[in-house]
C-alpha cells in the first residue's frame, strides 16, 4: 500500500511538472536593436532609469556577448540569422543588397515587383529568404491561427523578421514619413490607415527637435565630448532626407513603441491560448551612421533606455508581462566607422575594387588570351565571367586559383579566397566565418580581405568600409519563459535565438537552424 501510494504521488508530481512545461507564453516578443552594443550599455548604465535596462539587469537572463559566427554582417543578414537560426550559407540573405549576375546589377534583399506596396512605391516581398523563420513555424504549428506582425523603422528589418507567413509587416517610408507595407501580407489595416492619417511621422516632423536629456551637460561623462553646449537637430528644417535622418535618431524608437501600441489594441495580441508573436526592431546606432559626436551617442543610449522602460510598461498594461515572452538582441556593431585622421599617423590605405578589377582582368588575359574575365565586382567580391571561362574550355578551379595568387600580392591585402576554397577547403576557424556568409546562389567567386585601417573602396556601388577587426560584444536578454535572472559572461552564438523561441512554444525550430536551444546558464 505504501509502495502505491509512493507511485500515485510520484504520478500526480509528474503530471502537474509535465502540464507547468507544456504551458506556452502567450506573446512572444522579439525586440531587435540595430547597432546595440554591451560595452554601451554598462558605460552609459548611471544615466539610465530604474524601469529599463536596470530592470532587465534585474529581472531577466542577461547574456553579455552574444556572437556572430560569419564575416561580412550587416543588419539584413543579422536579422534573418536571428530568425531562422542560420547563416547565410543557408537563409541566402548575405546582406542588405548583393551583386545578381544574372542582370550584372545589385539587388535588394526584399525587392519583389510581384507584389505592390501600401503606402509607399517599393514592392517587397520575403521570397529570397531561403529558409523557415520561427514565426513561420508558428504560423504551421497553429494552423494560421497565431497572429504574427512585424514593426520596424526599415524595411529589410520589417519583411524578413515576419518571414513569409505573418498578418503583416510594417516599416516607415522614408519618402512620406508614413507606415507602410506591401501587399504580400495582403491589404493594410484600417487601423493602420488612421494612424498614418492622424499620428505618422509627417504631421509631426517640422516640430520635432533633438536635444540633450539632461540639461546638465557633465552628466554625459563616459565619453569625451569636447562639447559643452549640447546639440539641436531640427528635423523638419531638412530640405532632404528628413525622414531617413529621423530614422537613424533616438526618436524612432518611441514611434514604433507609438504604432506597436496601436497594433497591440488593435489586434488583441496575446489575448487568448494560442501563442502569438510580435517582432520589433529599435535603432541604437550613430546619428547619419556617423560617429562623431560622442555626446549624441550617450543621448541616443538614454533616450534607448526610456523606450524599452515604455515598451515595458506597455506590455504590463495590454498583455501582462507573467504572459510575455521578451527576447532583446542585437544586430552587432557594423555601423560606418571613419578612417583616422592622417595626423594620427596609424597605418591605413585605400583598396579601390574598380582598379582591382582591372588588373586581375589584363593579368588573366595575359594567361588565357582576350576577354572580359572580370563580369562585375561588389564590395570586396568579385564575379568572373563563367560563360567565357566555359567557352574557352578552361578549369574554374584552376582559374580561381591563380585569380588568388594574384590578388594576395596587391598591397593592403590580408588575405583572398576562392568559392571553391570556401566549399571544399580544409576547416579552419577564419575560413568558417567566410565560409558561413557564403551563399552559393549569390556570393562571388573571389572574395578579397584588406588590412586593418584599410578602406575597401566601391565607388560604383557606393561602397566605402574601414575594416576594424576589434569585437564588439552585443548582449542578448530573455525575460520570461521560465529563465532565471542571470548576468553570464559565456559566449553564445545568434544562431539559438531561434530554437529557443521555438523550445519555448514546444515547436519544431526552422528548417535550416542546427543550433540547440538555449536552457538556463548558471
Amino acid at each position: 500500500m505504501n509502495k502505491l501510494f509512493a507511485s500515485l504521488i510520484t504520478l500526480f508530481a509528474f503530471a502537474g511538472l509535465q502540464a507547468q512545461s507544456l504551458e506556452s507564453p502567450h506573446l512572444i516578443v522579439q525586440l531587435t536593436i540595430d547597432q546595440l552594443r554591451t560595452d554601451y550599455l554598462d558605460a552609459f548604465s548611471s544615466l539610465y532609469g530604474e524601469n529599463g535596462f536596470k530592470r532587465l539587469w534585474r529581472e531577466a537572463m542577461v547574456i553579455r556577448n552574444l556572437q556572430f559566427g560569419y564575416k561580412d554582417r550587416d543588419r539584413a543578414s543579422s536579422v534573418a540569422t536571428i530568425f531562422t537560426g542560420a547563416t547565410p550559407s543557408l537563409h541566402g540573405i548575405v546582406g542588405e543588397s548583393w551583386y545578381d549576375v544574372s542582370t550584372m546589377h545589385p539587388v535588394y534583399c526584399v525587392d519583389d515587383p510581384a507584389y505592390m506596396g501600401t503606402s509607399t512605391s517599393k514592392c517587397s516581398s520575403p521570397v529570397r529568404l531561403l529558409a523557415s523563420t520561427v514565426t513561420d513555424e508558428l504560423k504551421i504549428f497553429t494552423q494560421h491561427k497565431s497572429k504574427i506582425y512585424a514593426v520596424s523603422p526599415f524595411r529589410d528589418a520589417a519583411v524578413l523578421s515576419a518571414g513569409h507567413a505573418a498578418d503583416a509587416a510594417f516599416w516607415i517610408d522614408e519618402e512620406s514619413g508614413k507606415w507602410c507595407g506591401t501587399t504580400y501580407y495582403g491589404v493594410m489595416p484600417y487601423w493602420a490607415g488612421d494612424y498614418n492619417n492622424t499620428k505618422s511621422i509627417d504631421n509631426r516632423i517640422s516640430n520635432i527637435i533633438w536635444g540633450p536629456y539632461y540639461n546638465n551637460i557633465e552628466r554625459y561623462k563616459y565619453l569625451p565630448t569636447w562639447n559643452t553646449v549640447g546639440f539641436k537637430h531640427r528635423f523638419g528644417d531638412a530640405k532632404t532626407d528628413k525622414y531617413a535622418k529621423y530614422l537613424t535618431s533616438p526618436y524612432i524608437n518611441d514611434e514604433v513603441n507609438s504604432f506597436t501600441n496601436v497594433l497591440l489594441a488593435n489586434t488583441q495580441m496575446g489575448k487568448d491560448d494560442v501563442p502569438d508573436m510580435l517582432c520589433l526592431t529599435y535603432y541604437a546606432g550613430n546619428y547619419e551612421h556617423q560617429s562623431k559626436n560622442t555626446l549624441e551617442l550617450q543621448d541616443a543610449y538614454v533616450r534607448l533606455d526610456a523606450s524599452v522602460a515604455s515598451l515595458l510598461s506597455m506590455l504590463e498594461k495590454q498583455v501582462g508581462l507573467k504572459n510575455v515572452l521578451l527576447l532583446i538582441t542585437s544586430t552587432g556593431y557594423v555601423d560606418g566607422e571613419e578612417a583616422d585622421m592622417p595626423s594620427f599617423r596609424i597605418p591605413q590605405g585605400e583598396f579601390n575594387m574598380k582598379h582591382c578589377s582591372a588588373l586581375l582582368n589584363m593579368y588573366l588575359m595575359a594567361l588565357y588570351g582576350n576577354g572580359q574575365y572580370v563580369e562585375g565586382y561588389y564590395g570586396n567580391q568579385l564575379f568572373l565571367n563563367h560563360k567565357l571561362i566555359e567557352l574557352k574550355k578552361l578549369d574554374m578551379e584552376t582559374v580561381q586559383d591563380k585569380a588568388v595568387a594574384f590578388l594576395v600580392q596587391f598591397t593592403g591585402v590580408d588575405e583572398a579566397y576562392s568559392s571553391h576554397e570556401l566549399m571544399t577547403g580544409a576547416w579552419s576557424p577564419q575560413l568558417e566565418k567566410m565560409r558561413k556568409g557564403y551563399c552559393r546562389l549569390r556570393s562571388g567567386d573571389l572574395f578579397v580581405t584588406v588590412l586593418p585601417g584599410w578602406s575597401v573602396v566601391d565607388e560604383q556601388h557606393r561602397i566605402n568600409k574601414v575594416v576594424r577587426n576589434g569585437y564588439i560584444p552585443a548582449p542578448l536578454i530573455i525575460l520570461g519563459g521560465g529563465y532565471k535572472p542571470a548576468i553570464i559572461n559565456t559566449p553564445v552564438n545568434v544562431d539559438c535565438v531561434a530554437p529557443t523561441i521555438a523550445s519555448c512554444l514546444h515547436i519544431r525550430a526552422p528548417n535550416a537552424s542546427k543550433a540547440a536551444p538555449l536552457q538556463n546558464i548558471q
